[in-house]
């Protein structure tokens, strides 16, 4: 296992308690969480490759190859479904507490959530006309987005 791996089980862990130490678990978290666990399923596809990448084993490298052949036809729907439930979120949240841009956890969730939909429509076009300028471009902008999306967590 590599380093992606335990950050993954880091960021689960930090969503499993920013859950359950909220005031009050409405539809708006539950949502949330949705939206955070489709998200880490998806970007344990990052660590799967890092990890075929780093190992010199190569039936490790063979066996997370084929795990990751069978998740790929259902990435960029997993990824899409992510945005649809994040933006529910958000929508939940707008109308539980109004627009407020002040506010630290709602503007890094905007902007987190902003970053997904890039990531997203980023992974869409890699279909239809893959270039590494945009695999770089989806890879940047999800990292940029767990990382803050971690930050939302947190806050």
């Amino acid at each position: 296992m590599n380093r992606w791996f335990m950050i993954n089980g880091i960021a689960i862990l930090v969503s499993v308690w920013a859950l359950f130490t909220v005031n009050d678990l409405g539809l708006r978290h539950a949502v949330g969480g949705l939206g955070v666990a489709l998200i880490l399923f998806n970007w344990t596809r990052h660590a799967v490759f890092t990890t075929i990448r780093e190992n010199k084993s190569r039936e490790v490298k063979i066996r997370f190859a084929q795990l990751s052949k069978k998740v790929l036809p259902f990435h960029r729907w997993i990824g899409t479904s992510a945005v649809v439930v994040v933006w529910l979120h958000a929508w939940l949240v707008i109308d539980r507490y109004g627009f407020y841009w002040a506010h630290p956890k709602f503007l890094v969730g905007f902007i987190t959530g902003s970053l997904l939909l890039g990531v997203a429509t980023f992974g869409w076009l890699r279909l239809y006309w893959p270039s590494g300028k945009k695999r770089m471009l989806h890879l940047y902008l999800a990292m940029t987005m767990f990382c803050l999306m971690i930050v939302h967590l947190i806050l």
